[in-house]
């Protein structure tokens, strides 16, 4: 099932998600896994976590091109109260977007590797580096979880041209 997306504005956006207890709710959360994939499909994403769609728990999604040196393929994961243990590399600037702010683009700055820890869908643990633009959309989604935004890397002047303009669009 397609879930909707919550908007920028919302307060749940900006809350810091909760951990997910997967011996009480493992059934619930392994069909909120398969909506959010149906969901992301529909809507062209390459990411989204929880807080996109109403839940406040540490839980995203990534399905995004990665490059293993020789060929671009799918990477798609479940990442379930992951913690990210070291950010490292080259600091990289990138033209982001999200579905939660749709319309805005803008370049974020981010490094270039990230070690996480997380569980999978099949609620294995798991540790992993990865890097690029796999990197990329986990940093970006892992700040939904912690209650950022991408435009948080913004500067003040264009928050208050966003927040102006999704003021005025919703009244």
């Amino acid at each position: 099932m397609v879930l909707p997306i919550i908007l920028y504005g919302n307060p749940i956006l900006r809350k810091k998600c909760l951990d997910i207890d997967f011996f009480s709710c493992r059934k619930k959360i392994n069909l909120l896994i398969t909506d959010m994939f149906e969901t992301i499909h529909k809507e062209k994403g390459i990411g989204l976590a929880a807080p996109q769609i109403g839940k406040n728990i540490r839980l995203f999604i990534v399905k995004t091109p990665f490059f293993n040196g020789k060929k671009i393929k799918n990477y798609k994961e479940v990442f379930i109260n992951a913690k990210i243990l070291k950010t490292y590399g080259k600091e990289q600037k990138f033209n982001e977007g999200c579905l939660s702010i749709p319309g805005i683009m803008g370049y974020v700055k981010r490094k270039s590797n990230v070690l996480i820890e997380y569980y999978n869908r099949n609620w294995k643990k798991k540790k992993k580096i990865l890097t690029g633009i796999c990197a990329r959309v986990i940093l970006h989604e892992y700040d939904h979880i912690e209650g950022k935004l991408f435009i948080d890397y913004f500067s003040s002047m264009k928050k208050k041209l966003i927040d102006k303009k999704f003021f005025f669009e919703k009244n």
